[in-house]
């Protein structure tokens, strides 16, 4: 039986690499950790935890034993620099903590190639420190994302951005689909 935590799994991205996972292998059980504790997937294999996913002690002390894999989906922006570690830094660390404390075969990482040259150089910086731990790393990076119902300003820009993205890979959109399917295959198989 596979176990696999995703830090902040609940949120757009992490429902779809969640279906995918469980589309691929239908015996594995997630724990999706979250402030809310709360998914809109339900499936026997979800188990979710309500918990601080900057907390280590806290977090740590509701995960199985056993951990196969764990991933960081949370991040966003912010100009504030407590603030972006508070958001960016410290999920990656709980998830670092917990990778070696468990002896996970990966971690799973969501960088950054749009936004300000903060946030990219944020990303970058948490990229190096968790490849520095000699825990395998699959990261996917991609740029804006669509498609499963996603219904907000950015994804109003997704025509736009498929035309840029002829010009350089830096725009071009993906569809969340296709990096579910790359992260999973990445997780479970490696590069």
């Amino acid at each position: 039986m596979t176990n696999i935590v995703l830090l902040g799994g609940n949120g757009y991205i992490g429902r779809n690499v969640s279906q995918e996972w469980i589309s691929q292998e239908s015996e594995a059980n997630l724990y999706i950790v979250s402030r809310s504790g709360k998914n809109q997937l339900l499936y026997p294999q979800i188990t979710n935890i309500k918990a601080d996913v900057t907390n280590f002690e806290e977090v740590n002390k509701k995960l199985p034993q056993k951990i196969d894999y764990i991933i960081d989906f949370i991040g966003a922006p912010e100009k504030n620099p407590e603030k972006f570690k508070q958001i960016n830094d410290l999920p990656a660390e709980v998830m670092l903590r917990i990778a070696k404390e468990h002896h996970v075969k990966a971690m799973g990482f969501i960088g950054g190639v749009l936004g300000d040259k903060a946030f990219v150089q944020g990303k970058k910086k948490i990229e190096q420190m968790l490849r520095q731990s000699g825990i395998r790393l699959e990261v996917v990076s991609p740029t804006l994302v669509y498609g499963n119902g996603r219904k907000d300003t950015l994804s109003k820009m997704v025509p736009f951005l498929k035309f840029m993205g002829l010009f350089s890979k830096k725009f071009k959109p993906v569809n969340v689909n296709t990096v579910a399917k790359e992260l999973v295959n990445k997780m479970r198989y490696g590069n």
